[in-house]
């Protein structure tokens, strides 16, 4: 069975090497896809010259955003036969040494796999105060606004089973950010998948600047703010940004 590892990168060249190495020889048999949106500082040049036939590339033209690189690397994936898919950030806050254990959880039954800094044995060590504030609240809102039975919904570290992949809307999101996550695991949840979450540490990057602009922020409070608005009463307000959320189930009074 296949386990593909997908790592949307923008300016990541101090650490792109490095985890790749360390992926290559974590999981000998995996697949490595690197999906660059035209790094200025040479992330894809340096993938490129690696010359691995396990590690495949796609460069991208502009900077189109996570979400679409996340979008195009788990369709690319699926494509080339993955079993499994990894979903992971190249800045080392999701530590390769905790993939064995995602991995088995999935190859045991589950059809999501997260990687939860919540759950009792995680650890958030590497994000700002603020940061710690925004994501531990998001995480509060998606879990109440959707009763979702996931401690950390927002998490961008973890497996996807392919037969979950192929029950999840890949086209017309019109998202950039980190939103995609908790979008994704909420449908996930309301068409019964599997999910399942293992403790993880979630140390602080090792190089490079994070990628969590106030743009990202906001996308994410105005997704959140939809979601409950929608959820309140029944009215989706403003443009149709989320249309996969939408459309997927009526809310409940």
């Amino acid at each position: 069975m296949q386990v593909w590892v997908v790592i949307p990168t923008y300016n990541e060249a101090e650490n792109i090497l490095p985890l790749l190495s360390s992926l290559l020889s974590l999981l000998p048999n995996a697949f490595v896809l690197v999906v660059d949106d035209h790094s200025p500082d040479g992330t894809g040049d340096l993938v490129e010259r690696m010359g691995d036939e396990r590690v495949h590339l796609i460069r991208r033209e502009k900077r189109l955003g996570y979400a679409s690189a996340l979008l195009t690397g788990l369709k690319y994936a699926v494509s080339k036969g993955a079993s499994f898919v990894v979903q992971m950030d190249a800045d080392f806050s999701h530590d390769p040494k905790s993939l064995p254990r995602l991995l088995s959880t999935a190859r045991e039954g589950a059809d999501i796999v997260i990687g939860s800094r919540y759950l009792s044995g995680g650890r958030l060590d590497g994000l700002s105060f603020p940061r710690k504030i925004l994501s531990k609240v998001a995480n509060f809102l998606v879990g109440k606004i959707f009763k979702l039975p996931v401690k950390d919904s927002t998490s961008g570290f973890r497996v996807y089973r392919r037969e979950a992949i192929e029950k999840l809307p890949l086209e017309g999101w019109k998202v950039e950010g980190f939103c995609l996550n908790f979008l994704l695991t909420t449908l996930a949840f309301w068409r019964g998948l599997n999910i399942v979450e293992v403790p993880i540490p979630f140390p602080q990057r090792r190089k490079g600047k994070s990628k969590l602009t106030m743009k990202r922020l906001l996308e994410a409070t105005f997704a959140l703010l939809k979601l409950y608005l929608w959820k309140k009463t029944g009215k989706w307000l403003g443009s149709p940004l989320f249309e996969q959320v939408k459309e997927e189930r009526q809310p409940t009074h």
